[in-house]
């Protein structure tokens, strides 16, 4: 590499052309482009491809179209290793079959949202980027079991694949796609409204490997496939099964008996799930760390307790109860209208010394917070920042615990709630009109980890059950 005597600056003298290629390796994509203006000899250093491996284009989305990808793909070469286009829609076929042409050595592509391109250009990727092993194609709609065969033929080192949203795939696809995959560590289906349970029983066959798995609202999924894929995925760590409606107790009961490495467990909207279900899964999953249970309305206090027991690990919980207020609680089918049972319940952090981490426990409403008060003192909750509060560590009644139901100072429930509520513990329901507890602050939560956060008062859990819940995991935030 040749300089004139202009482009000698003190820089340049002092330090070897090595050394100033090394450190220009760690700079972004416009500090590299600046770069390049100062002068002739930066400009070869800071175009240098090996300074390249690593491109993110989501920042240019707006302006990236199909040249500036051939420009790079030209200027990079083998050099780079990984690019995103996430959002490009300017991106078509034809620039991406000059990319792979040119960056042979690409292992991981994301083209989340690039809806122009089509099975073309998995064709491309499949014939010249054989050492592929990320592909993200969420979004991208016009993708077909074609591409999926492809990709299985040229690509058999692939690892994670995204099909999110691309509605066309069908079991096929996915079958012929495990078939020369079989290394696949993550498949993310979401949206694949068409897939059955037969596609399940395909990944059950090849992808022995398999951590990840997201079927999120592939509805057609019921307990067979899920059943078939725990017996064949041993190593499945993280599962999403939201929006799954139509899958039971047997499918709980499968991952409880065949995946024992489980630690993320998504479950939003499935319905029929209950109490024994996640009892025999609390008992043989204990590395669960983060669990999602929204809208899973037949669970109760016993559902908390076991994973309080045997889920040490447990970091975050969604327990959301969202059903239509015009049809019977599933329990004792007494559930008032929204106008009637009055504002909802805020809740605040479990924790003295932080700032309050305002949830709403409800019914799938919310409404206007007005001016509230505090749970219970800070004073009473102890002096140093990171305690338990008092009713962790005190007796009912004694000093510092939080105030029995009725009692002045207590937490109060939307009418319906609180005489269901206080009934439960042997209280006479009370007809005081209803009160909440802490504004929501537009900035609360922002930057900062919270301890942990109550958010559910809402029938059929009570307050005991999570109070049991994080008297074992005063770290665990139960999120909205």
């Amino acid at each position: 590499m040749v300089f004139s005597s202009n482009d000698e600056g003190l820089i340049n003298k002092k330090l070897p052309k090595e050394l100033l290629l090394r450190i220009f390796s760690f700079l972004d994509i416009v500090t590299l482009c600046r770069c390049a203006q100062i002068s002739k000899a930066w400009n070869i250093l800071a175009l240098d491809g090996s300074n390249w491996q690593r491109i993110d284009l989501f920042n240019f989305q707006t302006d990236v179209e199909g040249r500036v990808v051939e420009n790079i793909s030209k200027r990079c070469g083998g050099f780079l290793r990984k690019l995103s286009l996430r959002g490009c829609i300017g991106v078509g076929d034809s620039s991406l079959k000059t990319f792979a042409q040119n960056c042979r050595n690409i292992e991981h592509l994301n083209l989340n949202g690039c809806t122009k391109i089509t099975d073309s250009t998995c064709y491309s990727l499949s014939r010249f980027c054989s050492k592929l092993k990320h592909l993200d194609l969420t979004s991208c709609v016009s993708i077909t079991n074609s591409s999926l065969k492809g990709i299985s033929e040229g690509c058999q080192h692939l690892e994670y694949l995204n099909l999110s949203w691309c509605d066309q795939i069908t079991k096929d696809g996915v079958e012929a796609l495990v078939r020369g995959c079989r290394g696949l560590r993550a498949l993310l289906l979401r949206g694949c409204t068409q897939l059955e349970d037969e596609a399940l029983k395909h990944i059950q066959n090849y992808c022995h490997e398999l951590v990840s798995l997201n079927l999120q609202s592939c509805s057609r999924v019921s307990d067979d496939g899920v059943v078939q894929l725990c017996r064949g995925c041993p190593r499945l760590q993280a599962l999403c099964l939201s929006g799954c409606g139509s899958l039971t107790d047997a499918s709980l009961t499968a991952l409880a008996l065949n995946c024992p490495r489980l630690q993320i467990l998504e479950a939003a909207r499935c319905s029929h799930l209950t109490d024994a279900g996640f009892t025999l899964l609390a008992r043989n999953c204990h590395d669960l760390e983060k669990m999602d249970l929204e809208e899973c309305i037949l669970i109760t206090d016993r559902t908390l307790t076991q994973l309080s027991i045997h889920c040490p690990k447990l970091q975050a919980l969604n327990l959301l109860l969202r059903w239509d207020l015009s049809t019977p609680c599933p329990r004792d089918g007494l559930v008032p209208k929204c106008e009637e049972a009055g504002p909802c319940v805020a809740v605040d952090s479990l924790f003295a010394g932080r700032e309050p981490v305002p949830l709403r426990a409800h019914h799938g409403r919310r409404h206007p917070a007005p001016e509230q008060q505090p749970l219970w003192p800070r004073a009473a909750a102890g002096a140093g920042a990171g305690q338990l509060p008092a009713h962790h560590r005190r007796g009912p009644g004694a000093p510092g615990a939080l105030p029995r139901p009725g009692a002045p100072g207590a937490l109060r429930l939307p009418a319906g709630h609180a005489g269901r509520h206080q009934a439960h513990a042997g209280a006479a329901p009370s007809r005081q009109s209803p009160r909440l507890l802490r504004p929501r602050h537009p900035a609360a939560g922002r930057g900062r980890r919270r301890a942990a956060a109550l958010q559910v008062l809402c029938h059929p859990l009570t307050a005991g059950g999570l109070r049991a819940l994080l008297h074992r995991h005063p770290a665990l935030l139960i999120l909205q």
